[in-house]
C-alpha cells in the first residue's frame, strides 16, 4: 500500500483491505509449525482406544530402546515429578451445595483413563516418524470399565459413574428465576407451548491443528514455548500453574493462527506434557497434531438437551419461560464448559423479548467423552436456538403470525437499559426497528412469489427467522496496550488480543489511524508475545470493544504525553500545543514540530507509553436474519437459497471485516443446522466421527446466492468510548434457529406442521425424508 495524501481513507469507517491478507497469500505466514529450531526433537502421543479404563500397568520399556528415542514419560512419571492437575470448575456447585464434582484432569492419565483419545504417555525422538512408532511400542495393560457417552445413559439410574463424588454423574446445577412465580403464570396462561430441543455436539475444525514448539534455555532456565492460541497470557499461567514454575520462567510466543473458534483458548493437556518434556529434556520438543487427535481430544462444542415451554396470554403476550437443560460436558468438567451451559447461556436466554419471569434449571453432565469448551457463540447459540424455535412453534401452535408474536414481545428502546431477570443489563437496542430492516432487506412479502415458483419446479420452500441478542465480552474488561512513536517513522502498538484469521491487526491499526492522523503505513500492530504484555486474550468477540478501545485509550494518552514533551521543546505551555496529522503546532504560530523528529530526541528515541483501561461492560449486539431454503421431497435433500440479516453491532469500524465476519459465522451456524455432528456409539463408546471421511462440514457452495449482510450503526454501544459491539459470533448464533425454521416453515406449507417440533439437527436428508415420510 503506498503512501497517501489522506490518511483517514483508512480509518474508521472505512473497508481497508486487510493488512494481515498480503503474507497469508503469498505464503510468508509464519504458523507455529513453520518454525524449526536446532537440536528439536518431535513428540508423539499414547492415547487411551478405550471409552473407560483403569490403567493396570504402562510398559515403556521397549519403546524407550527403539532408535532416536530421548525419552518415554507417563502419567505416574508427570505425577512423581510434581506436575499438578489442571483446575476443575470452580465457583460452581451441586445440587447438595458441595463444589462441582469431576475427576482431576492431567497432563496424562493417571490410574484411570476416561474418554477415547485422552492422553496416556508421550513418547519423544529425534525425528516425528520415530516418535510415533516408539508410540506404538508402548504397552497399555487397560482394565475396560464400564462407560456412558450419552445424557440419557449417563443420568440413568445405575449409571455406571465418571468420578464418586459426581453421583447421578451430575457435575454442578444452577437453577435462576422462580420457580413458585413461573408455575403461577403457567397456570394462567391461555397457551402453553412445549418443545425438546436438542443442540447437537460438534468439533470446531480449525484448518490449521494445535501445534506447540517448547524450547528450553538452560541458561536463563526459561521455557519459550510457540504455538497456535489465543490466549497466551492465559495458557502460559496454566502451563505454569501444572508444572509449578514462576510465571518469569515461561514465555509464550504466536504467530499466525489458522483459526480458533474458541476452540484454542485456554491451556491443553498436550501443551503441558510438550512443555514439560522440554524441560525434562533440556532441548526444544515440538507436537503438531494430526486431524484424528484433533476431532478425539480437542474440546468440543455445544451438546446439550433441553425441555423448554412457554406461557402466553391469549393475545400472545409471553408470561413465563421455563427450561431444563441437561449439558454434556464431557468426561473433565472444566470452568469454561460448565460457565458456557449453566451461566454464559442463561444470561441471553430471554434475549430481546420482555420476559421477566422464568424457572431455569441447568445441569451439567460428566460422560465418557471428549470435554466440552468455547466454540464459537459459546452458549449464546444454544440458548437462543431453543428461544427462536420456540418462539415459531408457539406462532405455529396458537394462530399468530409469528412476526406479530415478535413484535408483541420485543423490549422496546424506551425501556433501555434493560435489566433482564438475568440480572444483564442491555444499554441499547432497536430489535423491531432491526428486525423491520431486516424484511426489507429479504422482500419478505414477496416470498409467495417465489415459494409458488419452487413448487412448480417440485421443490418446496420455507422462510425462516431468527430475531435475537447476545452477550460479548468474555467477562474480562480491562485490556492493556504498549504504544512507542518511533524515530524512524514507526508508531508500534502492543495489544495482548490475538490474530486468529479475524483481520484485528487491521482493525486496530485503523484505530491508530484515527488518532495519530499518521497514514496506515506508519503503523505496525504487534501481538502475541507474554513477554512484551499480558492481557486476556481474544475470546467471547472481545478483541475490538476491550483492545480497540484500550488502543484509542493508549493512543491518546500517548499524544498527551508527546504534547508535553513538544511543549518543553518548543518552550511553550502544553495548553498551547496543538497536534493534527503528526505534527504540533503551537497555536497563532508557525512554530512546530513533527511527531517523529520528537521522537528522536528522547534518550530511547521514542515516546513509550504503557496503558492499561478498562471498558464499563459488555456488549448486546442484535440481529435479525432471515432465510430461504429449498426442500426436495424425493430425498429430503435441502438447499438456502437466500441469506439475508441486518445486524446491530454499533459503530463499524471496517465494514468489508465485520462482514467478512458476519458470513464466515453464519456459514457455521448453517453447517451446525444442515450437516455437523459429532456421534460417539453407544455400545462401545468410540467416536463414529473421528475424520473429514465421516464428519459433514459446510462448504464454500453450501448457499445458492450471495449473502446479504447490512449494518444498523443507530444504536452504538454505551459501554466502551469506541461505541462498538462484538461481532465474532454474531452469524453463527442467528444462522442456525433460522434455517431450522425455514425448513419447519416448509414443511408446515405443505400440510406437516405436525412434524416441526420433531426437527433435529443436522438436518441431513435421510432425516429430514424419514421425517416427511412418517408424516404420510
Amino acid at each position: 500500500m503506498t503512501t497517501d495524501t489522506n490518511p483517514m481513507r483508512f480509518g474508521s469507517g472505512q473497508a481497508v483491505r486487510r493488512l494481515e491478507d498480503e503474507n497469508l497469500l503469498n505464503g510468508t505466514g509464519r504458523y507455529t509449525d513453520d518454525v524449526s529450531l536446532p537440536g528439536q526433537a518431535w513428540l508423539s502421543f499414547v492415547r487411551s482406544p478405550y471409552p473407560h479404563a483403569r490403567l493396570v500397568s504402562v510398559d515403556t520399556t521397549s519403546a524407550a530402546a527403539m532408535p532416536g528415542v530421548l525419552g518415554v514419560f507417563t502419567g505416574a512419571d508427570l505425577a512423581t515429578a510434581g506436575v499438578k492437575p489442571m483446575p476443575g470448575a470452580a465457583g460452581f456447585r451441586r445440587a447438595d451445595g458441595t463444589d462441582c464434582a469431576t475427576p482431576a484432569r492431567r497432563a496424562l492419565a493417571l490410574e484411570r483413563a476416561r474418554f477415547v483419545g485422552e492422553p496416556v504417555a508421550v513418547v519423544v525422538a529425534e525425528t516425528q516418524r520415530q516418535a510415533r512408532d516408539a508410540a506404538e511400542a508402548v504397552v497399555v495393560d487397560y482394565e475396560e470399565l464400564p462407560m456412558v457417552v450419552d445424557l440419557a445413559s449417563a443420568t440413568a439410574d445405575g449409571a455406571p459413574l465418571i468420578c464418586d463424588e459426581a453421583t447421578g454423574n451430575i457435575a454442578a446445577e444452577m437453577r435462576h428465576g422462580s420457580r413458585e412465580a413461573t408455575a403461577a403464570a403457567f397456570a394462567k396462561a391461555s397457551h402453553v407451548v412445549a418443545l425438546d430441543v436438542v443442540n447437537q455436539r460438534v468439533v470446531a475444525l480449525t484448518i490449521e491443528p494445535r501445534t506447540v514448539l517448547a524450547d528450553f534455555d538452560a541458561d536463563s532456565d526459561r521455557i519459550t514455548i510457540r504455538m497456535s492460541t489465543q490466549m497466551p497470557s492465559g495458557v502460559r499461567d496454566s502451563i505454569c500453574d501444572a508444572i509449578g514454575l514462576p510465571k518469569e520462567k515461561v514465555r509464550v510466543v504466536v504467530g499466525d493462527v489458522g483459526g480458533g473458534f474458541g476452540m484454542k483458548t485456554g491451556a491443553y493437556p498436550e501443551d503441558i506434557a510438550v512443555a514439560f518434556a522440554a524441560r525434562a529434556l533440556r532441548r526444544p520438543v515440538k507436537w503438531v497434531a494430526d486431524r484424528s487427535e484433533e476431532f478425539l481430544a480437542t474440546s468440543h462444542g455445544r451438546d446439550i438437551e433441553a425441555r423448554a415451554e412457554l406461557a402466553l396470554d391469549a393475545n400472545g403476550k409471553i408470561l413465563g419461560l421455563r427450561i431444563k437443560t441437561h449439558a454434556n460436558v464431557g468426561a473433565y468438567a472444566t470452568g469454561t464448559g460448565v460457565a458456557i451451559q449453566l451461566l454464559i447461556g442463561p444470561w441471553v436466554q430471554t434475549s430481546v423479548y420482555d420476559i421477566q419471569t422464568i424457572d431455569f434449571h441447568f445441569l451439567a453432565v460428566l460422560t465418557n467423552t471428549a470435554p466440552t469448551g468455547a466454540y464459537r457463540g459459546a452458549g449464546r447459540p444454544e440458548a437462543i436456538y431453543t428461544i427462536e424455535r420456540l418462539m415459531d412453534e408457539a406462532a405455529r401452535q396458537i394462530g399468530i403470525d409469528r412476526i406479530e408474536l415478535r413484535r408483541r414481545n420485543f423490549i422496546r428502546p424506551e425501556q433501555m437499559p434493560y435489566t433482564n431477570p438475568m440480572q444483564q443489563t442491555y444499554d441499547t437496542g432497536q430489535f423491531e426497528s432491526v428486525m423491520n430492516q431486516a424484511l426489507a432487506l429479504a422482500d419478505w412479502q414477496g416470498f409467495d412469489k417465489r415459494a409458488a415458483e419452487s413448487k412448480r419446479q417440485g421443490r418446496m420452500r420455507g422462510l425462516g427467522i431468527a430475531t435475537f441478542l447476545e452477550w460479548t465480552g468474555g467477562n474480562v474488561f480491562e485490556e492493556r496496550v504498549t504504544v512507542a512513536v518511533q524515530a524512524d517513522g514507526i508508531i508500534e502498538v502492543f495489544s495482548a488480543v490475538n490474530a486468529m484469521g479475524q483481520g484485528i491487526a487491521t482493525t486496530l491499526a485503523q484505530l491508530v489511524v484515527d488518532a495519530f492522523g499518521v497514514p496506515i503505513e506508519k503503523v505496525r500492530i504487534v501481538m502475541g508475545d507474554t513477554d512484551r504484555g499480558d492481557g486476556f486474550g481474544s475470546a467471547g468477540s472481545r478483541s475490538l470493544f476491550t483492545g480497540g478501545s484500550a488502543v484509542r485509550v493508549g493512543a491518546e494518552r500517548t499524544i498527551d504525553k508527546a504534547k508535553e514533551l513538544a511543549a518543553k521543546e518548543l518552550e511553550v505551555s502544553a495548553a498551547d500545543i496543538e497536534y493534527s496529522a503528526g505534527v504540533f503546532k503551537v497555536a497563532g504560530t508557525d512554530l512546530q514540530l513533527d511527531l517523529f523528529t520528537l521522537a528522536g530526541h528522547q534518550p530511547e528515541r521514542q515516546i513509550f507509553v504503557d496503558s492499561t483501561s478498562t471498558v464499563s461492560g459488555p456488549t448486546w449486539p442484535n440481529g435479525c436474519h432471515i432465510t430461504e431454503v429449498e426442500v426436495d421431497p424425493p430425498t429430503g435433500d435441502i438447499s438456502v437459497v437466500s441469506y439475508a440479516s441486518v445486524n446491530d453491532v454499533g459503530r463499524v469500524v471496517n465494514p468489508m471485516i465485520v462482514r467478512g465476519q458476519l458470513e464466515g459465522g453464519a456459514v457455521q451456524g448453517i453447517g451446525q443446522a444442515l450437516y455437523e455432528r459429532v456421534v460417539y456409539d453407544t455400545e462401545t463408546g468410540q467416536p463414529l466421527t473421528g475424520s473429514l471421511m465421516d464428519y459433514a462440514a459446510p462448504r464454500s457452495d453450501i448457499i445458492a446466492s450471495m449473502f446479504r449482510m447490512e449494518m444498523d450503526e443507530s444504536t452504538p454501544c454505551k459501554n466502551n468510548p469506541l461505541g462498538v459491539k462484538g461481532v465474532g459470533e454474531l452469524g453463527t448464533i442467528g444462522a442456525t434457529p433460522a434455517i431450522v425454521n425455514a425448513v419447519a416453515d416448509a414443511l408446515a406449507r405443505n400440510g406437516l406442521a405436525d412434524r416441526t417440533p420433531h426437527l433435529d439437527m443436522p438436518l441431513t436428508p435421510a432425516r429430514v425424508w424419514h421425517l416427511m415420510a412418517s408424516a404420510a
